[in-house]
């Protein structure tokens, strides 16, 4: 959600679990009444007299767990069906304190069964043993990328939003970035080198560090975060040369997951219950549209932007999309999504709501205080507007938070656009609003937000620089021959990140179309992020000095042509996965595969790769090793390699070192393959 919000961190004891322990306390604490709140929407009468008990009493109880497996990945399949075939019979008819428990349930309206919902307490989650296995499964396949925790009505409008690998996309308000993990799978359909990106933007500082640790398990080269108000986000140059230097970037996709009050987070999110007023809806409603007014300017003809809140409030939601298509007339269009998400119960968004001031008290256009877009649309504008193809979906409908989506359309002619642009200001912004900020006690506070300075703030000494490094350079030619890059692979990508320019410790590689945009974007753009780890810096007194890092290699697999990299089978997997730099002898004299074992003794010291064939139904795998004189050693994460001895082997692991007698029990046979072992913590990339 983009809701702002202060968290405390702290161990994270369930897969999903809040880090906030009083807020753990509350559930139990705090009496989740609101009589502003229960007033308001009856008032609205938007949901039936008959399901309001039912409503109410779904906003009361806790959030269930839900979670997605990561769609592009290859081997998606491979980790919904260990969880389909190893946990879910196990988790069926599952008896707990003298009652059945539910099963986990498929999320009908999410693409190729890959999103699923564990209506089941926490407390369930710890103690039941079947459960535990299960949250371990998750806790693994989460640090590796391969799932993601995330609220069920969150998935919805990344999914409207269509993303596809050319397309260029913007996510405006995109912290913790559960949204935006989802576009970048989009964006890496079918392919490891698309030719979009996304740019993922938050206003808070704190947040868009938040934010990359959430995406880089994604290793994508496509992405970029930057920190900025997205009421005032900049316009992007694409070029650098001069005479291309007035072109500017459109998206073709934007989402405008705008901040919010917040009462459709209520399940979760306890202090709304005692915070919520009306007052936070009409403060934010002026923000919100000034967001979707950037939204629109930044996005392309033929562009699509998916506007949505964790609010059911009319005054954040139609309100705002109404007053969008008055200012934009028929340069937009809503689009209807009833034939989309089949299996989402949805209700259809609204035209008529009355306006309530903080006491409750009912507001008419004109008086003193309102402003004229929070109220309902005429009805000659309803006839027009289509307010109907908005979304919204209520909790009770299939226990979940409460959510509105609405997509819109651009239809504005090019010509017509670029004359516009033309006139336009470069550092335009809209007119101050008040801004809705959190004084130390909690209370919704507002603030006259001050227009966009023009000049650049100077860098904060600890914000490093973005310098690409020319791709001649003698660091950058080893590697390119040692490991046999082809020319395909665009050499002018590589950047470093200290203000020397040059390539001390690590390299990183970004996708051609950002390299441009943050060489020519330096005194507009603040970046917080972008690219993956290419090479890192290893020993110096040996042929080269610099190890391909392992988040890179889905791109640079498919670039390389080298002897340094080895076919093994299985078996000479598993051994590396278990044993720590197990020497060319003790691998030689199991024979788990000779071939491999000449090969890789052949080479000289330093970074090489294993391929492992596993089939025309299953992934083959790409993987590092660390070559020396006498051993071999895996240099993959510890959680990496639990993932995988789990998927591949069915070997569970614990969290806990055992000791290595267990895990050569393992390796050898005279254990149980389920027998519960933890494997060595190999070397990690740094």
């Amino acid at each position: 959600m983009a809701r702002k919000r202060n968290q405390k961190k702290g161990n994270k004891k369930t897969f999903g679990a809040r880090d906030d322990t009083r807020a753990k306390r509350s559930w139990s604490e705090l009496i989740k009444e609101n009589e502003k709140w229960e007033t308001y929407y009856k008032t609205l009468n938007i949901i039936p007299e008959e399901e309001w008990a039912r409503f109410k009493e779904t906003c009361q109880s806790p959030l269930p767990l839900t979670f997605r497996v990561t769609g592009s990945r290859k081997h998606a399949h491979e980790v919904l069906k260990l969880f389909q075939e190893k946990h879910l019979p196990n988790l069926t008819n599952v008896e707990f304190e003298g009652q059945i428990l539910k099963p986990p349930m498929e999320l009908p309206w999410y693409p190729n069964h890959l999103a699923w919902q564990l209506d089941v307490p926490k407390t369930v989650i710890r103690k039941n043993e079947q459960f535990a296995k299960t949250q371990r499964y998750l806790v693994v396949e989460n640090a590796v990328g391969n799932i993601s925790r995330q609220e069920a009505v969150s998935m919805i409008p990344p999914i409207v939003l269509e993303v596809e690998p050319h397309h260029t996309v913007l996510d405006m308000c995109a912290a913790p970035g559960s949204k935006t993990a989802q576009l970048i799978e989009a964006l890496h359909k079918d392919t490891d080198e698309p030719t979009g990106f996304v740019v993922a933007n938050d206003a808070d500082a704190k947040r868009s560090h938040m934010l990359v640790h959430q995406l880089k398990r994604l290793n994508s080269a496509n992405l970029m975060v930057v920190n900025h108000d997205a009421q005032f986000f900049p316009r992007i140059k694409l070029h650098t040369d001069a005479e291309k230097k007035k072109e500017m970037l459109k998206f073709d996709r934007i989402l405008c997951d705008v901040p919010c009050s917040g009462d459709g987070t209520m399940r979760k999110n306890v202090n709304v219950w005692k915070d919520w007023n009306t007052q936070g809806g009409l403060g934010l409603h002026t923000v919100q549209l000034n967001i979707l007014n950037r939204g629109l300017n930044l996005l392309k003809s033929g562009g699509r932007l998916v506007y949505s809140t964790c609010s059911m409030n009319p005054i954040e939601n139609e309100a705002v999309v109404a007053e969008a298509l008055r200012k934009w007339g028929s340069k937009i269009k809503l689009v209807n999504c009833d034939d989309k998400l089949v299996g989402l119960v949805r209700s259809k968004g609204i035209s008529n709501w009355p306006v309530l001031d903080r006491n409750m008290a009912v507001k008419n256009k004109g008086d003193e205080g309102t402003i004229e877009s929070w109220f309902p649309p005429t009805e000659e504008e309803r006839e027009i507007f289509h307010l109907d193809s908005c979304i919204r979906v209520y909790p009770h409908q299939q226990n979940t938070g409460g959510f509105f989506i609405t997509v819109f359309e651009k239809i504005e002619d090019e010509v017509e656009q670029a004359k516009r642009l033309a006139n336009e200001l470069e550092e335009s912004s809209p007119t101050p609003s008040a801004k809705k900020l959190k004084t130390e006690n909690g209370a919704a506070a507002e603030v006259q937000q001050e227009p966009v300075k023009k000049e650049r703030l100077p860098r904060d000494a600890n914000e490093e620089p973005f310098v690409f490094v020319d791709p001649n350079h003698e660091s950058l030619k080893v590697c390119w021959d040692f490991y046999g890059i082809d020319s395909k692979f665009d050499k002018t990508t590589c950047l470093v990140r200290n203000a020397t320019g040059e390539p001390t410790r690590t390299v990183y590689t970004v996708c051609p179309t950002l390299r441009d945009i943050i060489q020519a974007n330096d005194d507009r753009l603040k970046i917080i992020y972008s690219g993956v780890k290419l090479f890192v810096a290893q020993r110096s007194d040996i042929e080269c000095s610099w190890r391909i890092q392992s988040e890179s290699l889905p791109i640079m697999k498919h670039h390389m042509k080298s002897p340094r990299i080895v076919n093994a089978n299985l078996d000479m997997l598993k051994e590396l996965l278990i044993e720590s730099f197990p020497t060319f002898e003790d691998v030689e004299a199991k024979h788990l595969d000779d071939e491999f074992v000449k090969k890789m003794h052949d080479l000289s010291s330093g970074c090489a790769f294993v391929e492992i064939e596993r089939g025309e139904d299953k992934e083959s795998l790409f993987l590092p090793v660390w070559k020396g004189a006498k051993c071999v050693n895996l240099m993959v994460s510890k959680e990496d390699t639990h993932e995988l001895l789990y998927r591949i082997y069915g070997i569970e692991t614990t969290a806990k070192d055992n000791s290595k007698i267990q895990k050569k029990q393992v390796a050898t046979g005279t254990a149980e393959s389920t027998e519960t072992v933890d494997s060595k913590e190999t070397s990690t990339d740094a």
